[in-house]
């Protein structure tokens, strides 16, 4: 009987871990190289082999995965002045690099967030292209890894047959997601 939810990933038919992990970095390729390379050993191996493939992502696999993305969710109660802010601040940022300001915002306490996030946004604005592609990749490889992380944590020890994510959010934030 399989008791963990990595001994439940690594079992599952490949076109069930391929949509979980979509759930954690929109990127066929990545899906399915993380995928291909089952079973793993450990939740370590899992995440260095999921943090290799993103360092491995074309361009067209980058704008893949930035295509299903969204912008970061600010904690609940926010002002709305903030809101307003972040929204002319990303709207900047989609102008100058054509999709959507990504970060991972992991670690941080809700109130850190959007002073973190707004002058993140305003710091990486001055990036070129080239320098902010790179950036991009990074986090977003921060996003999968953290959510990938929290798919199989929440999962529980003892679930079923299938791997059902559950809790994993967009940005990293514990205040909200997608």
């Amino acid at each position: 009987m399989l008791s963990t939810p990595l001994e439940h990933f690594n079992a599952a038919p490949a076109e069930e871990a391929r949509r979980v992990l979509l759930t954690c970095l929109h990127s066929r390729a990545w899906a399915d190289r993380v995928t291909a390379h089952r079973p793993y050993p450990d939740l370590d191996t899992l995440l260095a082999a999921a943090d290799e493939a993103a360092y491995d992502l074309a361009a067209a696999d980058l704008a893949q995965a930035l295509a299903a993305e969204s912008l970061p969710r600010l904690p609940a109660g926010t002002y709305s002045a903030a809101h307003t802010a972040l929204s002319a601040a990303n709207a900047a940022y989609e102008a100058r690099f054509g999709h959507v300001f990504v970060i991972c915002l992991d670690g941080l306490a809700g109130d850190e967030v959007l002073n973190h996030l707004l002058a993140a946004i305003r710091s990486r604005l001055a990036n070129d292209p080239e320098e902010e592609r790179a950036v991009t990749a990074e986090e977003l490889r921060r996003l999968a890894r953290g959510r990938l992380a929290r798919t199989l944590a929440s999962a529980g020890p003892r679930y079923g047959a299938r791997l059902r994510p559950r809790g994993v959010t967009s940005h990293n934030t514990s205040t909200g997601g997608r």
